[in-house]
């Protein structure tokens, strides 16, 4: 695993091509480096033991998400005392290349998965597409993966209609439909919110016999950020790892939207838009006696002085009888 000086180096501020180059240098250090075509590389960090994370994750993610520029399943990792296994995509990819294809081949043939008891496949959107449709490269492997998409083949998911320019690629050879690749793992498990109704129906379309799926409402479209912005990420990680993973466990980690203002104001925004203006007054009572929240106490404020000008209004006096 890297060393101390790798671990204090911050990569935040290089570019591109630089910061590819770091992660070679690293990878030939302490496992391995593989450049996969033009937008994509891996990099494999060898630690002992018998547990390996594989993460799928892009430069634009890890650039907005870690603290240090280092992909995020890195730093689990190295605390947990995992190999890592990153592949790395300049943009949103579904990592959808012969080249990558490729790699997983070759893993297999040279038995790689073989040396590791416990294997976690981790993404989120278009890299938890990818999480799940190359776990099939690690029959009993793991998977996690937050609103991946199953597929943008338009012939089964022209209701998507946000990646329309990936139309062209093609979902349809190897390691295809996501869903169907999860058939050889141990568990999956699929992170979405119900309310965003595209992520809902992708999240639909995961359902086996083998996959769970934990709904979290009102958290929008991008459950990464928030994930880590609420402090759970690496727990989560490590549940799925084990096997721990569960309805009560879960709940348990998601209470900790109570204190997440992002959360918070999306569920009032909702409120707001249904018009249950009960809910949102005991919603801003609860939110503004925990936390300092303005928004909140001025929309209470507001909605009590709403109820005291209507309580002070004379009641209309009753039509005479003709």
């Amino acid at each position: 695993m890297p060393n101390d000086d790798d671990r204090a180096e911050d990569l935040l501020d290089l570019a591109y091509p630089d910061w590819v180059a770091e992660m070679k240098r690293r990878g030939e250090a302490h496992g391995f480096y593989e450049p996969l075509g033009q937008r994509h590389h891996a990099h494999f960090l060898e630690a002992e033991g018998d547990t390996l994370l594989v993460t799928f994750e892009t430069f634009p993610g890890i650039r907005a998400l870690s603290d240090t520029g280092l992909p995020l399943g890195q730093a689990l990792a190295e605390a947990e005392g995992w190999s890592h296994l990153a592949l790395v995509s300049s943009q949103d990819t579904w990592f959808r290349e012969s080249r990558v294809y490729g790699f997983f081949d070759q893993l297999n043939d040279d038995g790689f998965f073989d040396e590791f008891d416990r294997i976690l496949f981790y993404g989120a959107g278009s890299c938890g597409y990818a999480a799940c449709a190359f776990s099939v490269a690690a029959p009993g492997a793991r998977v996690l993966a937050l609103h991946p998409q199953a597929t943008l083949d338009p012939r089964m998911t022209e209701w998507d209609d946000r990646f329309t320019l990936k139309r062209r690629t093609s979902f349809t050879n190897r390691y295809g439909y996501a869903p169907d690749m999860l058939d050889a793992a141990t568990r999956a498990t699929i992170l979405y919110d119900p309310r965003e109704p595209l992520d809902a129906m992708h999240s639909a379309l995961f359902a086996r016999r083998n996959v769970q799926r934990f709904r979290m409402p009102s958290m929008g479209g991008a459950l990464q950020g928030d994930i880590v912005a609420m402090g759970f990420h690496g727990d989560l990680v490590r549940a799925a790892m084990q096997d721990t993973l569960d309805t009560p466990s879960f709940a348990r980690m998601l209470r900790a939207r109570r204190g997440y203002g992002g959360y918070l104001r999306r569920l009032l925004a909702r409120l707001e838009q249904d018009e249950r203006t009960f809910l949102v007054k005991l919603l801003c009572r609860n939110v503004s006696g925990r936390m300092r929240a303005p928004r909140f106490r001025r929309r209470l404020q507001a909605i009590e002085a709403a109820e005291a000008a209507r309580a002070s209004r004379p009641t209309p006096a009753a039509s005479a009888e003709d």
